[in-house]
């Protein structure tokens, strides 16, 4: 399985707490503050409308 390109944090946390640590190392992560059961298809549409916007630099 490959890495990740995302990774959707919900609740606002700005922290990864060591999970998948070395997978996510060249991840994009997306911050919500919406928790996981209120976390719906449209917050998905917008999660990966922002990661389409983002310029990827791949650790650069």
């Amino acid at each position: 399985m490959p890495d990740p390109d995302l990774l959707i944090r919900t609740s606002g946390e700005k922290r990864i707490s060591n999970y998948l640590l070395w997978q996510i190392a060249y991840c994009e992560i997306y911050i919500t503050n919406k928790y996981w059961p209120e976390f719906d298809k449209k917050q998905l549409e917008e999660a990966i409308i922002e990661f389409g916007k983002r310029q990827r630099r791949w650790g650069k």
